[in-house]
């Protein structure tokens, strides 16, 4: 089975992050670029306008918005709190056809028994679900207004035999919620990022295409409900670290005549040595916590608003 973290090869550097792809055609029309500071935290917002521009740098049409922290590797309390109430603000903003009376499905993609990849299952363990108390509990059992939210993190198709997208798009043809969020970890040109960025886009992923899945999109398209996606980069391949290197050498010597050519021997080295070689950091357990625990409250912010911290108690 192939790694489940391909990135999308532009270039020859692996990424999933939108602006990363970006930074690569800087002068690419269709694509428009905002960037805001607020408190420490930088925000970029790319909104791909066509599909044929999308396509120079393997993104759907479609708005990605990226929140860019690089202190929260001080583990921050403060910091945490600011992030997670960004992406509240983010989340709120492209999710607006929800309303009080709302179902939210939350699906944490991913599997929880690989470190990097286990945010999405991590995210849904600390995701405050409602379903059960607005749907079978006596009405007047928590006197608050509740929307309903329900999670579920579906595993992956080598673990289940089962694709996500059948299994997420049962769910939603069974309980017709009127949005779906989706967690996942992704690859990243540059290790600085791990653990500091967070994307969120309302073009919904593409789970499992390092196995060659070719099924719909887990978006608004393939489920029918508006559909966003908040995502973490968790890993680096070794190829794009080669090749980022190299890069900063020659830009430091000026010795830039060979570097395409020990780009494409340090790729070839790596390939047949390592395969799809990726690098995580070695504290990824304190990371995926730290990150788990930042989006899941943005989540429960951006769904249940000033009810979030009594229903933390009430569910707790």
């Amino acid at each position: 089975m192939k790694n489940k973290f391909t990135g999308k090869k532009i270039n020859g550097i692996y990424t999933d992050m939108a602006l990363e792809a970006r930074e690569l055609h800087p002068d690419l029309p269709g694509i428009v670029e905002q960037k805001e500071s607020i408190d420490g935290i930088e925000i970029s917002r790319i909104t791909i306008q066509d599909e044929a521009s999308g396509q120079q740098i393997g993104k759907l049409p479609g708005q990605y918005i990226t929140i860019d922290a690089p202190n929260l590797i001080t583990r921050d309390p403060e910091l945490f709190k600011k992030v997670s109430q960004q992406i509240s603000k983010e989340v709120v903003a492209l999710l607006t056809n929800i309303s009080a009376e709302s179902t939210v499905l939350v699906v944490g993609l991913g599997n929880r028994y690989v470190t990097p990849d286990s945010l999405g299952p991590r995210v849904i363990e600390k995701v405050y679900v409602t379903r059960h108390i607005t749907n079978y509990l006596p009405k007047g059992t928590i006197d608050m207004a509740l929307k309903s939210v329900c999670a579920l993190a579906p595993g992956v198709l080598g673990v289940t035999g089962i694709e996500t997208y059948d299994i997420v798009e049962g769910l939603v043809a069974n309980l017709k919620p009127d949005a779906v969020i989706l967690i996942d970890s992704l690859a990243s040109r540059r290790a600085a990022r791990i653990n500091t960025s967070i994307q969120i886009t309302d073009t919904g992923i593409s789970p499992g295409s390092g196995v060659g899945n070719t099924r719909a999109d887990l978006s608004q398209k393939g489920l029918g409900v508006p559909t966003i996606a908040i995502g973490v980069p968790m890993v680096v391949f070794a190829s794009t670290i080669a090749q980022d290197t190299i890069h900063l050498i020659a830009n430091k010597t000026g010795l830039h005549s060979d570097e395409e050519k020990l780009v494409q021997l340090a790729q070839e080295v790596i390939s047949e040595s390592m395969g799809e070689f990726i690098v995580t950091p070695k504290d990824i357990d304190s990371i995926i916590n730290d990150m788990a625990q930042i989006i899941a409250e943005g989540i429960n912010f951006a769904l249940h608003g000033e009810n979030t911290e009594t229903l933390g108690e009430i569910l707790s």
